[in-house]
């Protein structure tokens, strides 16, 4: 537990991730150290109070009763500055970080998607998921907790209380009530509050605590001093200060007495400040600490380089401010040289004296912060200072020297907030840093504010260089590439190929990389993999760019996925392997790469009919996915997802996956993947015997096509194939095989002329079902013996299952009847043995199911009524059943049905009526 975490975006050496040392001694107070120990299973312990009241300090001392027992503690002193989403949680995964790395690998791997409620719900259900696999009792201590306001941060730390595993404590310190949803805790005995009442010192403890200060004082003087400070232990503590220094003696002339100081409230406190403490500074220890104020930490270096004194001099004015007590606190982070920082009171009211020194002065000062920090590679301080010292061009030029390697390492969300920090007007006025804000802005898919970006860049640039076209050009195409749409990437083309010799690495294994993507898109495989293999190593900061989506991991899961397309499945798995594993050691920078590589995987295991092990792969990170990935990955995971769940007999969420696809496809106006969506859904219908909603959605199909025509050359293409393979489903259902059989033929030879292999061999099987049930026994024989032979040679096995319902039939025929080599033999019995049924089956067999009554309602679906009868909306409903809400309103749906009622209200009453919303 003495390990310290250090993170350059957050204070230094990992300081606010232990109890600081500077806080006020903590007398032992038995009776409540007593209830501490007492309640260390409880799951929460909330200890309320105002500045001073002693909360850290108690903390601090139960945290020594608890290491010993076993305990592990993550400590994490709250700052006003974590009143940011992102920093807070930062901060959060910092913490627990230092008490085992495991809890927070999959943590680290989803990098900066943290933008909406569902990001941070993520987020906290990885941590949740790394606690429970924690070995030992696991206490979370949030000390200053009433600096955090933002509901965002208060939602997280909601989720955290209600799916906290068994081995989680939480212990909270905050001035005022906390904001947080404690009821049902409170309700099951799982709480132990402590407030001032507990807080505040005895008579007799205040008696303790001025022993050890200042020594025996007669029983008046300690009644009038514990009236006056009402057992506050910071207001004690100030007033012994004061009390030194007043009467070095120990004990006060006869008949003097303390003044009466008001200390009740911050202003008071902080006029405290100003009357008894740095009135009691010299004026050289007074202007060097006010000149600190503006410094959120500072070392006896920093100290010197502002003030103008030497090292030495300024470290024996911190060490002896400390020593006084007087709220100049040390930062315990494990460094060679001490970190200390300013109560946040005596900060506030310093900062009000930095204000009145002269503006020169000010920017003199923060011109001498920047400095210091900016050559010690401190570049969040010495961004914020430079801006505040008016050097908007310094501070720009350090932005602009860090970016590449921010980026690089995966700190795209460290390298926003420094861009954040910088005016406007210099970022309009760089190439250099309109091209990282679009880029970050690419990363976190705000895709129309990216374009906005890009055209702004292109107006200004008109003409301009080689190296801003290019650049211009490759946001262009990303953003082409984010949105589906190869056919506008691919008129970029010349643009891309004309890369200047001084363009930056990211640029150019990002113009590699997305080369591969088209040349993939338009079958030119070989093509694809040849880029791969002759790219020059691109470098940042001296070592090989393996990270983000212009690396060469990156790279080599596109080459996999080009053998994935052309159907060579054992080599796709293999290389999806390896990337998987080295994305993993490294770490959020490889985030985007091993979720892309992870979809990519679970199609290979489903394919290989592994379909259990593919669901378990990808389910839980399916909402990341939405948000990290290009669209052909969140295409492959949702319609894998479906199918193995309707292969598992999970016809609802089954269903529910291709809803999801469809409004991932409408949300984003990805044509292509909706295409997929509503092909599947007319061959949903078919199966359940709903022939006129397959028609509706086979229309719907048929219209989409007609935007894209002449699109063969492009992943739009694929809009004509998947709408001419329902045709060909309706077509049958109807009778009409020998119309089926014909478009069937032409498909196959498209598909072949493409180069998808494995989309071929599927049709051709489907093709040989087509002619046995139109008698032409031999030509079926000879093309299904061919489909399975490029199966065998392409390692396919669901794309053979799934081409038809009577592909099993045939299949036996086949081996019944024909003489096979032992290896393609071998092969068909592989097929044969499969466990798991074809995703087909006879049309109209759902018929019966589509038509149940109310008792047919499946457990989930009472589960879900009955959470429903709690006015709970669908978010709620959803994170207590550990669903999406996309499967809560499809259940919902469902329900409505099966019940015959038109709304919410109107479901419960019918369930209550039949005994099911108990």
């Amino acid at each position: 537990m003495e390990t310290r975490h250090h993170d350059s975006s957050h204070d230094a050496a990992g300081a606010r991730l232990a109890p600081p040392r500077g806080a006020p001694r903590f007398i032992a107070r038995e009776p409540l150290m007593s209830r501490l120990a007492e309640a260390r299973r409880r799951r929460c312990i909330v200890i309320s109070g105002p500045a001073g009241s002693g909360k850290t300090s108690l903390l601090a001392a139960w945290r020594q009763v608890l290491v010993p027992l076993g305990f592990d503690i993550a400590w994490l002193t709250v700052t006003p500055e974590d009143n940011d989403v992102s920093r807070f949680l930062d901060a959060l995964v910092a913490g627990f970080a230092q008490v085992d790395g495991g809890i927070v690998r999959e943590a680290a791997l989803l990098g900066g998607d943290r933008n909406d409620n569902d990001a941070i719900e993520r987020l906290i259900v990885s941590l949740v998921r790394g606690i429970a696999a924690h070995p030992r009792e696991l206490v979370l201590v949030l000390d200053d907790l009433h600096h955090l306001t933002h509901p965002d941060i208060l939602a997280a730390l909601d989720w955290l209380l209600d799916y906290a595993p068994p081995n989680l404590h939480l212990a909270l310190s905050s001035r005022g009530t906390v904001r947080l949803a404690l009821e049902r805790l409170r309700a099951q005995g799982h709480t132990l509050d402590i407030g001032l009442r507990e807080l505040r010192f005895s008579l007799q403890e205040t008696e303790d605590f001025l022993k050890t200060q200042v020594g025996e004082l007669d029983p008046r003087t300690t009644r009038m001093i514990h009236e006056l400070t009402d057992g506050w232990i910071a207001g004690l503590q100030l007033l012994c200060v004061e009390w030194k220094k007043k009467y070095p003696a120990g004990a006060p002339p006869a008949g003097d007495a303390f003044n009466h100081v008001p200390i009740r409230d911050a202003q008071g406190f902080a006029r405290y400040f100003e009357a008894e403490v740095l009135s009691q500074l010299s004026p050289e220890a007074l202007e060097t600490l006010t000149c600190l104020a503006p410094c959120r930490r500072f070392n006896a270096a920093l100290c010197a380089a502002i003030s103008g004194h030497l090292a030495p001099a300024a470290m024996a004015l911190l060490v002896r401010l400390e020593a006084d007590d007087l709220f100049v606190v040390a930062m315990d982070g494990g460094e060679p040289d001490t970190w200390y920082r300013l109560h946040p009171l005596l900060r506030e009211t310093l900062l009000r004296r930095f204000a009145l020194l002269a503006p020169a002065r000010q920017r003199d000062v923060h011109a001498r912060a920047g400095a210091w920090f900016r050559d010690r590679g401190l570049i969040d301080d010495a961004v914020r200072h430079a801006v505040q010292a008016g050097e908007e061009d310094r501070a720009a030029d350090l932005v602009e020297q860090r970016a590449v390697s921010l980026f690089s390492r995966g700190e795209r969300r460290h390298l926003i907030s420094l861009l954040r920090q910088l005016p406007d007007e210099q970022i309009n006025k760089r190439f250099g840093l309109r091209l990282w804000m679009a880029r970050s802005q690419l990363y976190q898919r705000e895709l129309d504010a990216c374009e906005q970006t890009v055209d702004g860049m292109e107006r200004d640039v008109g003409g301009g260089d080689a190296g801003q076209r290019f650049n211009i050009a490759m946001l262009r195409a990303a953003l082409a590439v984010q949105r589906d749409d190869t056919d506008s990437a691919l008129v970029l083309l010349p643009d891309i190929l004309q890369a200047p010799p001084d363009a930056d690495a990211l640029a150019l294994g990002g113009r590699d990389n997305l080369l591969t993507w088209l040349y993939m898109h338009r079958g030119e495989y070989e093509k694809a993999r040849q880029v791969q293999t002759s790219a020059a190593r691109q470098m940042v900061d001296g070592v090989p760019l393996t990270s983000t989506v212009g690396g060469t991991l990156h790279g080599r899961c596109l080459v996999g996925l080009s053998h994935a397309l052309e159907g060579h499945m054992t080599l796709a798995e293999r290389t999806y392997r390896a990337v998987i594993a080295e994305a993993e050691q490294g770490g959020k920078a490889c985030a985007e790469t091993y979720y892309f590589a992870i979809a990519l995987l679970g199609d290979v295991l489903y394919e290989l009919n592994d379909t259990h092990a593919a669901r378990m792969l990808l389910e839980d990170k399916l909402e990341v996915l939405e948000r990290m990935s290009i669209p052909d990955a969140v295409l492959r995971a949702l319609r894998l997802l479906w199918s193995a769940h309707w292969l598992a007999g999970n016809r609802l969420e089954a269903f529910a996956y291709m809803d999801r696809l469809e409004d991932y496809a409408l949300r984003y106006g990805l044509d292509r993947l909706l295409a997929y969506s509503l092909a599947d859904q007319v061959q949903f219908r078919l199966i359940g015997g709903e022939l006129m909603a397959a028609e509706a959605q086979l229309e719907r199909l048929e219209a989409l096509d007609a935007r894209h025509p002449g699109a063969t050359h492009s992943a739009l293409g694929e809009i004509s194939d998947v709408t001419e393979r329902a045709r060909i489903q309706v077509a049958t259902i109807h009778g009409d095989l020998d119309g089926a059989a014909a478009r069937t033929a032409a498909l196959v030879e498209r598909c072949e002329a493409r180069g998808r292999q494995r989309f071929a061999a599927s049709l051709l099987l489907k093709s040989a079902v087509l002619d046995a049930r139109r008698g032409k026994t031999a030509t079926a024989r000879e093309k299904a013996i061919e489909a399975l032979r490029r199966g065998h040679r392409l390692g396919l096995m669901r794309t053979l299952l799934d081409a038809d319902l009577h592909s099993r039939k045939l299949i036996a025929e086949v081996a019944q009847n024909e003489k096979l080599d032992p290896v393609l033999a071998f092969y068909v019995e592989r097929l044969q043995s499969s466990q798991v049924a074809p995703l087909a089956t006879e049309p109209g067999e759902g018929r019966a199911s589509a038509m149940v009554g109310i008792e047919a309602l499946r457990e989930r679906e009472i589960e879900v009524l009955r959470l429903l009868a709690q006015a709970m909306p669908n978010k709620k409903i959803a994170r207590a059943l550990g669903l999406s809400p996309e499967t809560v309103k499809w259940h919902l749906s469902r329900i409505y049905g099966k019940l015959q009622v038109a709304g919410r209200d109107e479901a419960v009453c019918r369930a209550r009526d039949l005994g099911l919303g108990g």
